[in-house]
């Protein structure tokens, strides 16, 4: 019979069980805060969750034709601080009227006390139903555990559900829910800001393991999947292992954010990780530390997941007998996969774990490996010793690999995942899953490294060479090309030792170039790529290589066409993997840009040519170009003989000609003139200026292309001698919009309105702060150099201010204002924007900067500024 509550015995019930809940909740958590002991919380949150509800179930005398069951996480005994506790409420039939409005009063008091609860109501039949149709379903009964009521019941629940639970078709559909969850998340486990439960390498994907092997009576635990043969006792410790890393991460976050939120972001990471008694060394954050340890684990149970299914469903789907096909004395072929011959063979030959993706490569009729030959790669990885590496036949494996012709990507991220590559070279292992917060990485440097060789090794490959056309040309042509793959290895693997990663990185290479016996061309190559990988990056981006000097400076670093044209595919490769916000066409543009000219000055025997000879060049090919336009010979005279020499080293002979056609005859005009058009050679807007100098112009046109959703790439500022501002700008959307070319009316309109005006600067819309300046800023850096100038009789002593900081709304502003009040002249700007950070150049004269206290006084404002 039901038992009746009035008012009052409702108010007493709720005040009984909502004291012991949170009298038995907070006793676990300060056990679990004494101790860190995950499973132990877990299993004792669901114990007392399970006495509070058999009690609560007694008290009303609910019938016993019910039964009260736990499903899903709760089912199996497992209750996070912030989890929702799954029950099924089972009957034999339809409920009535009185029964449905008992039940629903039931589930009311369960959220009046304090629990969270996820419930349905169902018969057998209807479970039975919606488990056929839904996966979700189909998994939560999976781990159905009585709690209370009829056993008779549930008992029949269970050989009905067991009847209808096909092993293989659960198989095939928790597979492809992975593979989908997998791609919700990029296929990666070292996404900046992780899930530990949903992410590949989280929770979730021990879980898989674990429901997929009930489901096929392998059992429900490490323990089971070890007696069954599919892994041994040390992995099965080393599985639980990484569990109650991942379970105390999540039940840390849960405590700490005091809801759920199983991401792990920005905002909680540093305090997560002083949490798991993490301290800050001089070269790494205690953020960083906890993240490195996440992402081994993620990449373990990564591979754990890639081994354990394959062999789980190797027994739910036997192969028919086949006899395999001899490849030779250790390996063969077994349904088109690789397979050891017995699983002995890596201990009894060890240089066979690198012989294995070597014959995958060679092999195109392979298309991976058996179960067992993975096992056993797995388990043979510690073979991998000082030893080992020394031993010639292994040395010359691991080299063989770069070289093929074919899976050298697919090999390589293979043997990261097996931990093979971290082994064979240790200083790799030491950045494997380490996380980059300097504001621009988008991956851990063992997946910027892969991204880079993906991006070389794309450059190759002939189906991909409508994306990168010029670069797929000059590989095409480029001997030993395997030499990059060596250099991308090491050209980061030095990271986060202190000091410089490319010195470092350099001394690593040369001893394993004289240890594999490359030659002293390739070995130099390799050596110098590691060194120098990041000049060309910044000659392009912060130098004007339009100054002879500068590009001839360059060419004598490059030295000949091989090296230039190894480090140009070398830049491209490393930009593009570092994050997809960090390339763009205008970077693209100004490194192929600064190859095409430093190819040229190497024909030319590398003396940087005289400055008159390039003027005259661009002029003349200026001239050609207006002569498509009908422009009389003469016109441009006008506009010519009030520029300097700088004006025409600093701009192509296109945009030469661009300028000149809209100023024919207007060089006096008393209205502002501008002019926009669709970048010619990439995405953006290139904008033209021209108006009577004034007050506060680069501060004014700032404000308001960043009012217009625009960000400036580069500017080139330019004084004619008769007082005129003629200022260049390369804009890049940053809005949203889905086309540039509808904005180009607003823009020449808007700013011809207000120059002509002379509306005061307006300071760009306010904007956030990204959540990861905010968590990981960097101390921003001025300095003020000076610089000898081409042509130091017009343009006086000029000026280069270098400024590193976290990206933020409004810096160029900032910029722009104080160079104003400091009456300071801008010459160019290159603005290099990488993720949240920026290192933008300015070329500067004038005002006061000749007196180096006022330069001190600048420079300091500007940090003051930027903090």
């Amino acid at each position: 019979m039901l038992m009746k509550i009035d008012s009052a015995a409702r108010i007493d019930l709720l005040a009984r069980y909502k004291s012991r809940l949170q009298t038995g909740q907070s006793a676990i958590r300060e056990r679990y805060l004494a101790e860190a002991d995950a499973p132990r919380l877990l299993h004792e949150r669901s114990q007392l969750i399970d006495e509070l509800l058999r009690e609560l179930w007694k008290e009303l005398r609910f019938p016993d034709s019910l039964a009260l069951v736990a499903v899903g996480g709760y089912g199996r005994g497992e209750l996070y601080p912030a989890s929702d506790i799954d029950l099924l409420l089972l009957l034999a039939e339809q409920p009535d009227a009185l029964l449905t409005e008992r039940l629903e009063q039931l589930v009311g008091l369960f959220w009046d006390i304090g629990l969270e609860i996820g419930h349905s109501v169902r018969t057998i039949e209807e479970c039975l139903g919606e488990a056929a149709g839904d996966l979700t379903v189909m998994t939560a009964l999976v781990e159905a555990r009585l709690l209370i009521g009829n056993d008779k019941l549930f008992a029949r629940f269970s050989s009905e559900f067991n009847n209808i639970l096909d092993p293989q078709m659960f198989f095939l559909a928790k597979r492809i829910e992975q593979d989908d969850r997998y791609l919700r998340f990029q296929e990666s486990p070292y996404s900046l800001e992780p899930n530990c439960k949903e992410s590949p390498g989280g929770l979730r994907d021990l879980q898989s393991i674990l429901w997929i092997a009930q489901a096929a009576g392998f059992g429900n635990s490490w323990q089971d999947l070890e007696q069954h043969g599919f892994i041994t006792h040390e992995e099965a410790q080393g599985l639980e292992w990484r569990e109650r890393f991942l379970q105390r991460l999540r039940i840390q976050l849960h405590l700490h954010v005091g809801r759920r939120e199983d991401r792990l972001l920005f905002d909680y990471q540093t305090a997560l990780a002083e949490q798991f008694g993490f301290s800050a060394t001089p070269t790494r954050r205690v953020s960083e530390q906890l993240m490195q340890e996440y992402f081994q684990t993620a990449k373990t149970v990564i591979q754990l997941n890639t081994i354990l299914l394959q062999n789980m469903g190797a027994a739910i789907f036997p192969l028919p007998e086949q006899i395999p096909h001899a490849i030779n004395e250790r390996f063969q072929n077994t349904h088109q996969l690789l397979d050891v011959v017995h699983e002995d063979v890596f201990n009894e030959t060890p240089s066979a774990i690198l012989e294995a993706f070597l014959l995958l490569q060679q092999h195109s009729e392979l298309k991976g490996m058996t179960a067992r030959t993975m096992r056993s790669l797995w388990r043979a990885r510690i073979l991998i010793d000082d030893e080992f590496r020394q031993n010639p036949e292994n040395k010359a494996l691991f080299l063989a690999i770069f070289k093929q012709k074919r899976g050298v990507m697919h090999e390589l991220r293979r043997m990261n995942q097996f931990d093979i590559l971290g082994r064979y070279l240790p200083n790799f292992g030491a950045i494997v899953g380490q996380m980059q917060h300097d504001l621009f990485h988008a991956y851990t440097v063992d997946q910027h490294i892969m991204q880079v060789l993906g991006n070389l090794r794309r450059f190759s490959e002939t189906e991909f060479g409508h994306e990168y056309p010029f670069c797929s040309q000059l590989i095409s042509g480029f001997d030993h090309s395997w030499v990059l793959y060596i250099a991308a290895l090491f050209h980061d693997i030095a990271k986060g030792r202190g000091g410089g990663h490319s010195e470092l990185g350099a001394v690593d290479a040369q001893e394993f170039c004289a240890s594999h016996g490359l030659s002293a061309e390739d070995s130099e190559m390799v050596v110098w790529l590691v060194l120098n990988h990041l000049v060309m990056s910044s000659v392009a981006q912060k130098q004007d290589f339009s100054d002879p000097d500068v590009l001839a400076a360059f060419a004598a670093m490059v030295r000949d066409e091989r090296h230039l044209t190894a480090l140009y595919l070398f830049t491209v490769a490393d930009i593009r993997g570092t994050s997809p916000k960090v390339w763009n066409s205008w970077k693209g543009q100004l490194l192929e840009q600064l190859f095409n000219q430093t190819r040229r000055l190497l024909i030319a025997g590398g003396q940087a040519p005289l400055t008159q000879g390039i003027i005259q060049e661009r002029q003349e090919e200026a001239m050609r170009l207006m002569r498509f336009f009908a422009i009389p010979e003469a016109a441009h005279e006008s506009l010519w003989n009030q520029l300097d020499a700088v004006y025409f080293l600093r701009h192509s002979a296109e945009e030469i000609a661009w300028h000149a056609r809209i100023l024919n005859y207007r060089i006096d005009s008393k209205q502002p003139i501008v002019k926009a058009r669709i970048y010619p050679h990439g995405e953006g807007i290139e904008v033209m200026v021209y108006t009577l100098d004034q007050r506060q112009l680069f501060a004014r046109l700032v404000g308001f292309f960043n009012r217009a959703g625009y960000n400036i790439m580069d500017a080139r500022i330019h004084t004619t001698r008769h007082g005129y501002a003629l200022d260049s700008f390369m804009l890049l959307d940053v809005s949203g919009r889905d086309s540039d070319r509808s904005m180009i009316s607003y823009i020449e309109h808007e700013l011809i309105d207000r120059l002509t005006r002379l509306a005061p600067p307006e300071a760009p819309a306010s904007g956030r702060i990204s959540r990861q300046v905010k968590h990981f800023p960097i101390q921003p850096k001025v300095t003020i150099q000076p610089l000898v100038t081409l042509q130091p009789d017009e343009e006086g002593i000029l000026f280069v201010l270098s400024i590193s900081a976290s990206d933020r709304p409004g810096l160029l502003y900032i910029v722009a204002m104080a160079l104003a009040a400091h009456g300071a002249n801008l010459h160019t700007a290159k603005i290099v924007t990488l993720g949240e950070r920026v290192e933008d150049t300015f070329l500067i004269s004038g005002g006061d900067l000749d007196k180096s206290a006022s330069r001190i006084k600048l420079e300091t404002e500007l940090l003051d500024r930027l903090k």
